[in-house]
């Protein structure tokens, strides 16, 4: 009854939070009507300007990039809107790791254990945090242990100012001053499979519902082997699906410019609206083309 009572009414003010990240997960989940989605890491959610899109496109753009999450989060959050809402276009950005083997991206799916009881669809990710995550899920309490504190903020309107927050979209404003240096990823290495199976998912059910689906590669800082060998394979496999794929990762435009970036792997905000236009130019391309 304990576990009852105090996870409802943490589930209550969780979903009532007015502000921040967990406040924009909800909204991406449950709210968003936008026509043309971006989704992915933290690359995602600095580095695509709804406002570009808006303008040039002359559709609604939301950006539902989250810190910290890659595509895990991202095949999970595209089966939870598509239960809802069909956009018209959905920008996928992959990054330089994507399919690396990595402990940290199941640990980082506690971000959606609030969703599980709502949302039975995106069930078979989140479980995949760890063998034993659907018996903790009877638990009431336990999709909300260590948040008391950032519901408390959520629920008020003390950081509402302190990151804007443009349709998702959350500018940096630093400017990189250092020379490029090398990124030292090696040339293959053991694909994980689960994320390589929810990528091909992401693709499937973009196509399934008839979405023009675009997969980026934003710039980095960095010089790179060659190929790097996650953006070989996600390439590879958007082609056969007939998906467009844009690399920008080792862009000579954003590797000479360090004043664009706020450190090696994120574009600032001046950086991010210089590579958000480039890439609507490659998508009127596109589509002048009628490739999608």
């Amino acid at each position: 009854m304990v576990d009852f009572f105090v996870g409802s009414t943490l589930r209550y003010f969780y979903f009532h939070q007015k502000n921040g990240e967990r406040f924009r997960t909800t909204y991406d989940l449950e709210s968003t009507t936008a026509d043309i989605l971006i989704f992915g890491s933290s690359r995602a959610n600095h580095h695509y300007h709804p406002a570009v899109f808006e303008e040039r496109l002359h559709e609604s753009c939301r950006n539902v990039g989250r810190d910290g999450n890659f595509i895990l989060y991202s095949d999970a959050i595209l089966k939870g809107i598509l239960k809802r809402h069909t956009p018209k276009v959905v920008i996928l950005d992959v990054v330089a790791e994507e399919f690396m083997i990595n402990q940290y991206n199941y640990d980082n799916l506690t971000v959606l254990l609030p969703y599980y009881k709502g949302h039975p669809e995106m069930r078979e990710i989140i479980a995949l945090k760890s063998p034993t995550e659907k018996i903790k899920l009877i638990s009431q309490i336990y999709p909300f242990n260590s948040l008391l504190l950032s519901i408390a903020i959520g629920n008020t309107d003390f950081n509402k100012n302190k990151r804007p927050d443009i349709n998702g979209y959350l500018p940096l404003t630093k400017k990189l001053n250092e020379p490029i240096e090398f990124n030292d990823l090696p040339v293959s290495y053991e694909v994980d499979s689960t994320k390589l199976k929810m990528y091909e998912s992401f693709i499937r059910d973009c196509k399934k519902s008839n979405i023009k689906l675009i997969i980026v590669c934003s710039p980095y800082y960095n010089k790179f082997n060659e190929p790097i060998y996650s953006i070989a394979l996600a390439k590879k496999i958007a082609l056969k699906n007939n998906i467009p794929f844009f690399d920008y990762s080792k862009d000579p435009f954003f590797t000479s410019k360090p004043n664009l970036f706020s450190d090696k792997i994120h574009l600032n905000d001046e950086g991010a609206r210089i590579f958000s236009n480039m890439l609507v130019d490659q998508i009127e391309n596109e589509l002048t083309k009628n490739h999608f």
